[in-house]
């Protein structure tokens, strides 16, 4: 009986945890596209490759090992998962005092909040574009098809490129590109 009661207490306690837990966002949106995405997606790009040189041979680069896979797929995940990241509530764009790496091309952090805080549907709606691309590649990758997995690689630049022109550099791009009706 006292074994039941303690299992008892202690799914209580866990329940309560759980159903309380609070998302504390501690790294910067900055810190997320630096450690996660940018060398997630790096290597999904470099993974996969067709290269014609100028005599005309024809080379090729993809996972040929199970080890291979297994790395292309951890990345894969990486980037699937890093999106729900973007979209936790009161997360900063950089640090305090953080400025652009880019000024006058890239606006700076407090503007990107801004634009991120005005703008909460499209947030979501290109962080998750970037997810279901991922997801598209994880399955790729699962199937151990690299022909697609390369093809996917331009929808997965394109999905970043729509969220960098939509809140880091508005200025630089065609208004077609972004979410239609946005």
């Amino acid at each position: 009986m006292r074994f039941r009661v303690t299992i008892a207490v202690g799914l209580l306690i866990a329940a309560c945890v759980i159903s309380g837990a609070q998302q504390r966002p501690t790294s910067t949106i900055k810190d997320i596209m630096g450690s996660m995405i940018d060398p997630s997606a790096d290597y999904l790009w470099e993974a996969v490759s067709t290269q014609i040189s100028p005599n005309g041979d024809l080379s090729t680069r993809a996972p040929r090992s199970a080890q291979a896979w297994q790395n292309a797929r951890r990345q894969a995940i990486t980037l699937i998962e890093a999106s729900n990241l973007l979209l936790i509530p009161g997360r900063h764009v950089a640090k305090p005092g953080d400025k652009s790496e880019q000024p006058g091309i890239e606006l700076e952090p407090a503007q990107i909040e801004k634009l991120i805080a005005d703008n909460p549907v499209v947030w979501t709606d290109l962080s998750h574009g970037m997810q279901d691309v991922a997801t598209k590649i994880l399955a790729a990758i699962e199937a151990k098809d690299a022909g697609k997995l390369e093809n996917l690689g331009a929808e997965l630049d394109e999905a970043c490129e729509r969220c960098h022109l939509k809140f880091w550099y508005p200025s630089a791009g065609p208004p077609a590109l972004l979410i239609p009706g946005r």
